[in-house]
């Protein structure tokens, strides 16, 4: 005989929340009279994720990786979630995940990409025992990054397809983790390939913003394989944003009308991109 439900002899280990009849307990405290109106939700996350309460410098850190992340005006995840919800009003959920499937490498994943790229340069390679020693660091920064474009890989973090003289959010978010003496190896060797990059590449380009997010949250001490989860969780509050501001001030119809009715047929066979330039 299988057991009931709540019967003693069935267990399922949590350290996160579990609830009776009359109360709720979240890692270990009671929710109401612990943690709601004392704990903000951004620390929250930071406890939940990695399994201490983070100190007030380590959340100034989080929000400020949070605040960087939440929108970034009409990206193809903003634009997706305003055309979902075009089509399926209904479906609020629908438009708020069909943004968030598109957090991948090109938006938003960079954050994780960038923050697994430096932990593994580390892991190969310590980091130098002077913090300070500038030498040591553009080094370490010169040999990841002629191994990786030698593997045929992109440096991931580098770059930006709009901020291509400097991405505002880098200096503000390195300046952040100073203050709060949160400016690790991770942050460092990042700033170490911004130094570098173009002895490699053979043209300089700027720190993106999202991989500098990526950097501050893997010298946080958060697992690298869970920082897209943080990057998503700060664009479902711009996704929200777009989607409330698309029911006040409407574009996707305008959207998929300008695509759809300037859409021209181009002969699968034919190799351009201009099918004007390809008429007999």
């Amino acid at each position: 005989m299988t057991d009931s439900p709540g019967s003693p002899d069935l267990r399922f280990p949590t350290s996160l929340g579990t609830s009776t009849a009359d109360e709720i307990r979240l890692l270990g405290h009671d929710l109401t009279a612990e943690l709601m109106g004392e704990v903000g939700f951004g620390e929250l996350a930071f406890w939940l994720v990695a399994m201490r309460r983070p100190s007030p410098g380590e959340v100034r850190v989080l929000e400020a990786v949070l605040v960087a992340l939440a929108d970034h005006g009409f990206t193809p995840t903003a634009i997706a979630a305003r055309l979902t919800y075009l089509s399926a009003p209904d479906s609020l959920q629908g438009a708020l995940a069909a943004g968030l499937l598109g957090g991948g490498s090109r938006f938003l994943g960079v954050t994780e990409d960038c923050g697994q790229w430096l932990h593994a340069v580390l892991d190969d390679d310590p980091a130098p025992e002077d913090a300070d020693d500038l030498e040591a660091w553009d080094a370490l920064a010169l040999a990841a990054v002629r191994r990786t474009k030698d593997a045929g890989r992109f440096v991931p973090g580098i770059g930006h397809p709009v901020h291509k003289q400097g991405d505002p959010r880098t200096p503000v978010l390195l300046r952040i983790a100073e203050e709060e003496g949160l400016r690790g190896p991770h942050l460092r060797l990042f700033e170490a390939v911004g130094r570098t990059h173009e002895q490699v590449l053979g043209r300089r380009l700027p720190l993106n913003g999202a991989g500098v997010c990526g950097a501050a949250l893997a010298d946080l001490g958060l697992p690298v394989e869970m920082l897209r989860g943080f990057a998503l969780l700060a664009r479902a509050a711009g996704l929200l944003g777009q989607i409330a501001e698309e029911r006040r001030r409407p574009i996707g119809m305008d959207a998929y009308l300008a695509v759809d009715r300037n859409a021209v047929y181009v002969d699968p066979e034919t190799t351009g991109s201009d099918p004007e330039s390809e008429a007999p």
